[in-house]
C-alpha cells in the first residue's frame, strides 16, 4: 500500500535493470565452467528458443493476437525465453541432484546469449521498423545500435565478463569490496522482480484467459518437441528425459522485458509503440506460477512422465486446453455483443412505441 504512485514501481524498475540484473548477470557468466562434452547442451537450448520464436507466433492469431501489433511482438519476445534460474533450477536440484543442476546451468548458457544479444538485437531492429528509421544507412544503423548497447549497464557488465572470463578470471579473483558488492547487488533480484510483478500487474479477465491460453499451448509445444526428439534419437535415461522437460517448461525470463523496457523508454513521446510492457508484465505474472507448477508436478510424479506416450498425452492436452480457452473468451464477447445489440434493438423499439 506504500507504493502508491507509478513514479515508485519505475524506481524498482530501475533498480532491478541497472544493479541488481547486471550484477546477476555478471556473477553467473564468471561462473561458467566450459567442459568439452557438454557443449552440446547450449546448443540444444538455443535450438529451443530458436523453434519457440520462429515457430510458435504463427499459432498467436489463434489466440486472438494479430500479427504486427504491440501485443504479437511483446509475446514473440517473451515465449522464447526461458528462466530456468527461478523455476526450474530448484526443483533439479531436489529431485535430480547436484549432476543434473549443472547439467541444467551448462543448458542455460545457450539461452542466456539467445535472451541477453539475439533478443537484444531483435528488439532494436523491430523499434528501428516501427519508428520508421529505415532511411538510416547501414553503417548509421550500427553506430546507433552500438550507442544504444553501450548505454545499457548489462551489455556493458556483460562485456566485462566475457572479457574476464575469456582471461581465466573468476568472482573469487575480484578484490573483496567488488565481488561482495555485486553478490549483495544479486541479491536483489529475485525478490525485487516478484515485487515488481506484483505491484505492476494488472491483468483483466479478457487478458488472463487469452495469456493463459498462450502459456499452456506454449507448455504442449515444448513438451511435444521434446517428445519428438526423445523418440527419434532413442534416449532412454530417465533422468536425462525429465531434465529436458523441466528446463524446457522454465518460466519466461525477465531479461527479454529489460529490452522491451529500453525500447519503451525511448520511445516515450511517440505515438506508435513497438511492444506493450504492460502485456509483458501480465505474461511474466501468469508464467512464474504456471510453469512452477508443471515442472513442480511432473518431477514429483516420479518416472511417470519419462515415457513418450505419456509425454505425448500431456502435450496435447496442454495444447488442446491452450486452444480452448481463447475460444471460451471469443464466445463470452460474441454472446456480450449480442445482448448489447438486442437491447439496443430493444430500447429503440421501445422509444418508436411511445
Amino acid at each position: 500500500m506504500k507504493f502508491s504512485t507509478k513514479a515508485e514501481v519505475v524506481g524498482i524498475k530501475k533498480i532491478i535493470l541497472n544493479l541488481a540484473l547486471p550484477a546477476t548477470i555478471f556473477i553467473a557468466l564468471l561462473g561458467i565452467e566450459v567442459e568439452a562434452d557438454l557443449l552440446l547442451l547450449p546448443i540444444l537450448a538455443l535450438i529451443l528458443n530458436a523453434l519457440l520464436f520462429f515457430i510458435f507466433p504463427l499459432l498467436l492469431p489463434i489466440l486472438g493476437i494479430e500479427k504486427e501489433t504491440p501485443n504479437y511482438r511483446t509475446a514473440k519476445m517473451l515465449i522464447p525465453s526461458l528462466a530456468p534460474g527461478l523455476s526450474c533450477f530448484p526443483f533439479v536440484l531436489e529431485y535430480l541432484g547436484d549432476a543434473f543442476l549443472a547439467k541444467a546451468a551448462m543448458a542455460d548458457l545457450g539461452n542466456k546469449v539467445f535472451v541477453l544479444m539475439i533478443l537484444y538485437v531483435v528488439a532494436m531492429n523491430w523499434h528501428y521498423k516501427v519508428q520508421q528509421k529505415k532511411a538510416q544507412s547501414g553503417k548509421a544503423k550500427l553506430k546507433s545500435l552500438g550507442i544504444a548497447m553501450i548505454s545499457e549497464p548489462v551489455n556493458l557488465f556483460i562485456a566485462a565478463a566475457l572479457l574476464l572470463v575469456g582471461f581465466g578470471f573468476t568472482l573469487d579473483s575480484l578484490p573483496f569490496f567488488a565481488s561482495e558488492t555485486l553478490s549483495r547487488l544479486s541479491l536483489l533480484m529475485t525478490p525485487l522482480v516478484l515485487l515488481y510483478i506484483g505491484l505492476a500487474v494488472n491483468i483483466k479477465k479478457d487478458q488472463l484467459l487469452q495469456i493463459l491460453g498462450m502459456l499452456m499451448l506454449r507448455a504442449g509445444f515444448v513438451i511435444l518437441a521434446i517428445g519428438l526428439i526423445i523418440s527419434i534419437a532413442g534416449i532412454a535415461i530417465e533422468n536425462e528425459v525429465l531434465l529436458m522437460l523441466s528446463f524446457g517448461l522454465s518460466a519466461c525470463s525477465f531479461w527479454p522485458f529489460a529490452h522491451i523496457s529500453a525500447v519503451d523508454a525511448a520511445e516515450q513521446d511517440r505515438e506508435r509503440k513497438t511492444f506493450n510492457p504492460n502485456f509483458a508484465v501480465s505474461v511474466l505474472a501468469l508464467s512464474f506460477p504456471l510453469s512452477t507448477l508443471l515442472i513442480l508436478g511432473i518431477l514429483s510424479s516420479g518416472k511417470l512422465f519419462a515415457e513418450p506416450p505419456a509425454i505425448f498425452l500431456l502435450g496435447a492436452v496442454l495444447s488442446v486446453a491452450g486452444f480452448g480457452l481463447p475460444l471460451i473468451l471469443q464466445k463470452k464477447t460474441s454472446n456480450i455483443e449480442e445482448a448489447e445489440v438486442i437491447n439496443t434493438e430493444l430500447e429503440i423499439s421501445t422509444n418508436e412505441s411511445s
